[in-house]
């Protein structure tokens, strides 16, 4: 796919070590994680991305999608040379780590999953619902009003996107895929269903889960114990990586 000349993707970069890249969900920005940027600084190079059309990077022309964004992040860690990396992905941006990771596994070294889902029912109805409804609503109004385009193409993503199958993971035969460790982490009063993250980590190879005391954003709200967790899971985890693989 041809790179986007004219997008320079916005990111915050502290530390040295191991590459660990984080990605922010939806309507969000890299400063979601405030507080895992400086905890994981002390051990790896922690580069927390904006995605496409969100924080300060530009929106650029391409299509605003979750597999969009996996090729974006794939221009970043080329551009970047960064061969290899740890990455964690929160909500929209689990998608597009898991999106990156199926189409991309060789460029992977450990894979964290925080409230990730494959599709849209994934997603407790009490909260799908009105994202729905209001996502139909924005693209009546999109030819007319600029803020209604822009509403209609962020809820497009929780409607439409990332529209993968338990079977794209578990049938997946790729060894890089294969030999990635992987983490499912998830909040016990998360908004994707407790069933949906389950499925995620019966269906991935060489997974591990862990579901904390929380809502959908644990890593905001109970950061010790998430960091703890994910620490723990990369200290634990084989590494497979090339020394030099910034």
């Amino acid at each position: 796919m041809s790179k986007d000349t004219d997008i320079k993707l916005h990111y915050i970069e502290k530390g040295t070590g191991s590459p660990l890249i984080l990605l922010h969900g939806n309507g969000e920005d890299s400063g979601y994680f405030v507080h895992q940027i400086d905890h994981f600084s002390k051990d790896h190079c922690v580069i927390a991305l904006d995605t496409r059309g969100h924080g300060k990077s530009p929106r650029g022309d391409k299509p605003f999608t979750i597999r969009q964004f996996a090729e974006d992040l794939h221009d970043f860690m080329d551009e970047q040379e960064i061969k290899k990396a740890d990455i964690l992905g929160f909500s929209d941006g689990g998608n597009i780590a898991l999106v990156f990771a199926l189409k991309y596994p060789g460029r992977v070294d450990r894979l964290i999953l925080n409230g990730a889902n494959l599709y849209g029912r994934g997603v407790k109805p009490s909260i799908q619902i009105p994202i729905i409804i209001g996502y139909h609503a924005a693209c009546l109004f999109a030819g007319k009003s600029e803020a209604a385009r822009k509403n209609a193409e962020m809820l497009g993503l929780m409607v439409n996107d990332p529209d993968l199958t338990p079977e794209e993971l578990s049938e997946n035969r790729d060894p890089d895929f294969l030999r990635i460790p992987k983490l499912v982490i998830a909040g016990n009063r998360d908004m994707i269903k407790d069933e949906h993250t389950r499925l995620i980590y019966a269906s991935l190879p060489n997974a591990q889960i862990r579901v904390m005391k929380g809502s959908h954003f644990i890593a905001k709200e109970n950061p010790e114990e998430f960091n703890r967790i994910v620490e723990e899971f990369l200290r634990s985890s084989e590494r497979q990586q090339d020394p030099d693989q910034m």
